[in-house]
């Protein structure tokens, strides 16, 4: 096919179905010039064609007939506008020509060169496919030579175009599966024919160049200034540069930017900048733990000392590395199609986290990766997600991104392929179902969300074999579970650990962190014999001997030796009573219980949490949620490190209700004063019901394992989704372990009003108001009603024999769930009840919630 001029035809013996073709020129005239020339033959032989115009620079061709014009605004993001790039070319098909507008003004957008050859190698390949020519350009000497590369590889055609004397000149550096002697020598461009020019004759100057994207340039700049004492500074220039750097760093978000502006110093984001590998954002984790802690140290004089600033710890893998495993192991187009659908199966999921797994980084990279760990050292990381949408204004995505830890121990060779699998893990974590249900409902699929990393060193020390922090959880500014009315639950809660933190975020088995009222430390929500009940009885550790990350008993960590602070952690049980140890003695071989008792009253931990809280929300201007870890000294000394903050949404927690005061007792379903967000739900049509009696009597292991499954079927079933439902069962839902409860994910119950946690405590499903999990930020996020029910107790009200007698609606709906009958019950209520409905009102003043048939 002829590109519209002779001369090119026969250097390059004419266009191939599926060429890309890119020309790298000094000036916007010049790609202009053969773009038009091959509009005018396109529509000489009646040919589709398509421009793509997103530059900022002037439209490379003009409407005309023939001629169809896709535009694009690329400064929302590389998600985005690949993936509506990709959706146009699939629309027009097969054996369309393209022009692109100039890919060099990408830069100027996104910063990076690997950002544009990303683009590039996603696009290009899925031209090829559909047997389009596409004409692309470059500014010649603008982009590093591995981006140059890297475009080279992926292209069909490459021609580089230069001015010499006046005249232009031409010399192809790629031409795919065509060759002839002079085909790769420069060439004049004249009217008749083109002329091949030696290489001898074409200046040196001409054909060398040396050049710096923006992500290198402003950096190379600043550690020039930066270097200079504050005489010898333009200030001005350096605020400008400050500005863009941030902006590299920590993205578009005003908010962030203009608290990033008020609290981040440029020696803060210069050190960052040092520690990133590859380029891009370091993501909203990253960002979120860098203003957390910075805002802490400049309001908070009085206790900064004990919120380290500037964080040794910290790596960071930039965005960009993100998309070029993407591109690099042919997994882009996968991920667009699952992030289009919105929707991926479990099952699905584990096949997609094993391409991610089986994928490869390229051995610049892997350098790079060396060279981390080497200044790591041997100490135990964490390898966390730090996704461009996470831990935003609005968006917590809390739990749905994964979180990897190395023991980081061994040969180099080993530490590094447990560090890159660590890495893929994450990578893969993005189209886990759960952070694509979330995506969805909050109409964020198509948002640019690419996924950063934050490298940690493993906040803690060594004790014997395991590796482990004193304190770690999670800091409310706002209570949402004020189990008293002496609690203020405008000045927060602490939800603490002893050990990993994730032993604060997940719901675990049979264990309880201690649940801190900041207005009153001393306070629990248990009383007497229930303190041991609810207790912390095991503790998550890495075994530096080989195990990893492992769940161990307390017991566990008393052999390894006397543990320095015990005396502030523990109480010790004697004849069915808690009492304080005496000093710094503990009987190691006595029967402890974490109480953390003398920590609260005689260390200023809650003070200094309370403060830092206060703090946090004062300069967010909104609530906001905290992840920590903790060290303590003999004397009391505390210092905090801040690993993450981000704003708290409170949807319906506050909103006054009427409540109901007289409920005729054949209408009431139940009644409870333990519940999460407050509200009305009104109608309910559906009811889900799990017989918690018959669940604890299953004999049958897959059935309880199999019901999360069904449970997410019905919940995205259409003519459910129609009508709203409460779920209802034997707590703890997402739980882990089936023994304890329905072991759901976020996808399985995100359509659902109201969850109800029945505790029949002799069958052990004991229920946990665990506010503060990372299910339990799901369940706020989604204004998902959370309800405790104790029947039996006092304070508690069950309509046991109604669930028991309703018709069960399982099976009209859903026949092939007929084996699950027996301990799933699908109540549809207006059908079993004459028209009736059910409505449920939970009122936070009052702390009273009521559900009843109306």
């Amino acid at each position: 096919m002829s590109s519209g001029i002779s001369g090119l035809d026969q250097l390059i013996h004419g266009f191939h179905l599926g060429d890309n073709v890119v020309w790298q020129v000094e000036t916007l005239a010049q790609y202009r010039h053969f773009a038009n020339a091959l509009l005018d033959q396109a529509v000489r032989d009646q040919r589709t064609f398509v421009y793509i115009r997103f530059g900022t620079h002037e439209p490379v061709l003009g409407p005309g007939p023939g001629l169809a014009i896709e535009s694009f605004d690329p400064r929302a993001g590389f998600d985005v506008f690949s993936a509506q790039v990709n959706r146009i070319i699939s629309n027009w098909g097969e054996r369309v020509f393209y022009v692109f507008d100039n890919l060099s003004c990408l830069v100027d957008l996104w910063a990076t060169d690997e950002l544009l050859t990303n683009f590039f190698q996603a696009t290009c390949p899925y031209l090829f496919e559909l047997d389009t020519v596409a004409y692309f350009a470059l500014d010649r000497g603008r982009h590093a030579d591995e981006a140059v590369t890297r475009i080279r590889d992926t292209t069909q055609v490459l021609l580089d175009t230069f001015q010499i004397n006046n005249a232009l000149h031409v010399r192809p550096l790629k031409v795919w599966q065509r060759h002839s002697p002079h085909m790769f020598l420069p060439h004049r461009v004249e009217r008749e024919a083109w002329i091949p020019v030696p290489q001898s004759e074409v200046p040196p100057t001409v054909l060398a160049h040396e050049t710096t994207a923006p992500w290198d340039a402003v950096y190379a700049e600043l550690k020039v200034l930066y270097s200079l004492d504050r005489a010898g500074r333009e200030e001005e220039r350096v605020e400008a540069l400050q500005e863009l750097l941030t902006r590299m760093l920590l993205g578009n978000d005003e908010k962030i930017l203009r608290l990033a502006e008020e609290h981040l110093t440029l020696a803060v984001l210069m050190h960052v900048r040092r520690r990133v590998v590859g380029s891009g954002r370091i993501g909203g984790k990253a960002a979120g733990m860098l203003l957390a802690r910075a805002i802490v140290r400049n309001t908070c004089k009085d206790v900064s000392p004990a919120f380290p600033l500037l964080d040794e710890d910290s790596f960071h893998i930039g965005s960009d590395v993100f998309y070029t495993f993407l591109v690099h192991n042919d997994l882009f187009r996968m991920r667009l199609s699952a992030t289009r659908a919105g929707e991926v199966s479990r099952e699905e999921f584990e096949e997609v986290e094993a391409r991610f797994l089986k994928g490869s980084f390229d051995e610049a990279r892997i350098r790079e990766f060396r060279a981390l760990l080497e200044e790591v050292g041997e100490s135990p990381i964490i390898v966390r997600s730090s996704s461009l949408l996470e831990d935003g204004f609005g968006n917590a995505f809390a739990g749905k991104y994964r979180s990897e830890f190395c023991v980081n121990r061994g040969s180099m060779e080993a530490r590094l392929e447990s560090f890159m699998r660590a890495i893929k893990l994450v990578y893969a974590s993005t189209l886990n179902p759960d952070a694509l249900s979330y995506r969805r409902n909050r109409a964020m699929l198509e948002n640019d969300e690419q996924m950063a990393i934050l490298v940690q060193r493993v906040s803690g020390t060594s004790h014997g074999r395991y590796f482990l922090p004193t304190l770690a959880g999670v800091a409310f500014s706002r209570n949402l579970y004020a189990w008293t009315d002496r609690i203020d639950p405008r000045v927060g809660m602490i939800r603490l650990v002893f050990g990993l933190g994730t032993r604060a975020v997940n719901r675990v088995s049979r264990d309880y962190p201690r649940m801190i009222a900041v207005s009153h430390p001393e306070l629990r929500p248990e009383i007497g014999e229930e303190v041991t009940t609810y207790s912390q009885r095991h503790v998550d550790v890495l075994d530096m001997d080989g195990g990893g990350f492992r769940t161990v008993r307390m017991s566990e960590i008393l052999k390894e030796g006397r543990y320095p602070v015990l005396h502030l952690l523990v109480s010790t049980r004697q004849d069915g009573y808690l009492t304080e140890p005496v000093g710094r003695r503990v009987d190691h071989a006595a029967d402890v219980v974490l109480t953390f008792n003398r920590l609260l009253k005689e260390t200023p931990f809650v003070r200094m949490v309370g403060r830092m809280l206060s703090a946090l929300e004062a300069v967010y201007e909104q609530p906001v949620d905290t992840e920590f870890t903790a060290s303590v000294a003999l004397n009391g000394h505390v210092e905090i490190n801040i690993l993450q903050c981000r704003p708290m949404w409170l949807p319906g927690a506050t909103d006054h209700v009427d409540f109901p005061e007289e409920i005729e007792s054949d209408q009431l379903l139940y009644r409870t004063d333990r519940f999460i967000n407050g509200g009305v739900v009104d109608p309910i049509r559906f009811m889900l019901y799990i017989d918690p009696k018959a669940y604890s009597l299953l004999g049958d292991e897959g059935i309880r394992k199999s019901l999360p499954r069904v449970v997410g079927q019905i919940n995205r079933d259409p003519r459910i989704k129609g009508g709203r439902i409460m779920m209802m069962g034997p707590g703890r839902w997402g739980s882990g372990n089936p023994e304890l409860g329905v072991g759901v994910g976020y996808a399985d119950i995100d359509q659902v009003s109201v969850l109800v946690e029945v505790a029949y405590e002799e069958d052990g499903h004991v229920p946990e108001v665990s506010y503060g999990t990372h299910f339990f930020q799901d369940l706020v996020e989604a204004e998902i009603i959370y309800i405790a029910l104790y029947p039996g107790r006092a304070d508690t009200d069950f309509n046991e024999y109604f669930f028991g007698s309703a018709p069960n609606n399982l099976t009209d709906f859903f026949p092939e769930l007929e084996p699950y009958a027996g301990i799933v019950h699908l109540i549809d209520v207006p059908g079993c009840r004459g028209g009736r409905h059910v409505r449920l009102v939970a009122d936070p003043d009052s702390r009273r919630a009521v559900c009843y048939l109306e």
